[in-house]
């Protein structure tokens, strides 16, 4: 027996020590891995990571009143002393964008949410229901994609009083909604007639249970993508706005900046720099977003995809 002993604890001490091993090994989701797979998805992940960032940080790497007027450094170029240069009144234009970024995704993150919302309720329970639903939710996106989002967007934010962020989310939430439930109704169509819809319906399962359990799970990826989507459309419409002088002039963000850079007539006095940083930052997070988008895409439809 004590021959045994020293072979059995050679046996059992390898798998003490391996197994904790296993147990907190760090695994990655797999929606992420195959982002990671992609190379657009991948790009674009960067660019828009980086951009969260700048907008994380930004309390921490800016000044603390980036609209604060100081004559004695106005104008500036480009410089140690100011990244970015400043304005005319002498406001740092770093700061600016800095504290702008995370307005701007915050306000193009929320719009998102309730357009991609609206659009994946309406057009799945559209697709699933039929009948009088299908009819009058048709009815309603098709008064939405006729009516010319901007020039909407232009008269509602020329007549409200207030044009804070919420205001903002709600105007541009509720104009960008229809076409992507165009879509996803016409991806719940296909799928509706699939066994497993059919068997939670032969079980008795309700409706709203068969729409956000068994249809939305399906379409994840089309979801993701609508959500990206409205994203940087959101982003683009919002610094319209705001560039021609329809959004909230207290607040600081990419928009804001290249509307006072307009409204001052920089380019004309020879600054670039209050229309270059302030645009950059809009063009890279666009880009980002652009490029995980076609990942998206490339991964989800078979089509798209590479062989390997």
């Amino acid at each position: 027996m004590s021959q045994l002993q020293p072979l059995v604890e050679q046996e059992v001490a390898p798998l003490t020590v391996v197994a904790p091993h296993r147990r907190g090994r760090l695994r990655v989701p797999g929606w992420l891995s195959l982002l990671l797979a992609n190379p657009k998805s991948r790009f674009g992940l960067t660019l828009v990571a980086f951009m969260v960032f700048v907008a994380l940080i930004a309390p921490w790497i800016s000044v603390s009143n980036p609209t604060e007027f100081n004559l004695l450094a106005a104008r500036q170029a480009p410089s140690w002393h100011h990244l970015f240069g400043t304005t005319d009144q002498g406001s740092d234009i770093f700061s600016q964008v800095a504290l702008g970024t995370r307005r701007s995704l915050i306000l193009g993150a929320a719009a998102a949410l309730l357009a991609t919302t609206l659009a994946a309720t309406l057009g799945i329970l559209a697709a699933y229901c039929g009948g009088i639903v299908d009819e009058l939710i048709n009815f309603l996106t098709s008064v939405f994609l006729v009516i010319p989002t901007i020039p909407l967007l232009i008269v509602i934010s020329g007549y409200l009083s207030n044009r804070g962020m919420l205001t903002m989310v709600l105007v541009l939430g509720l104009t960008l909604w229809a076409f992507e439930a165009r879509i996803l109704r016409g991806q719940a169509l296909s799928l509706r007639s699939r066994d497993f819809v059919l068997a939670a319906k032969t079980a008795g399962e309700s409706t709203w249970r068969i729409v956000f359990g068994e249809l939305m799970p399906n379409m994840i990826s089309r979801i993701a993508a609508a959500f990206v989507l409205v994203f940087y459309i959101a982003l683009l419409v919002d610094a319209g706005l705001e560039f021609l002088g329809l959004g909230d002039t207290s607040h600081v963000s990419w928009g804001m900046v290249l509307y006072w850079a307009q409204t001052n007539s920089t380019v004309l006095q020879g600054e670039w720099w209050p229309f270059l940083f302030p645009g950059l930052a809009l063009v890279i997070t666009v880009v980002g977003l652009v490029f995980l988008l076609a990942g998206i895409d490339e991964i989800s439809n078979p089509r798209l995809r590479r062989s390997r």
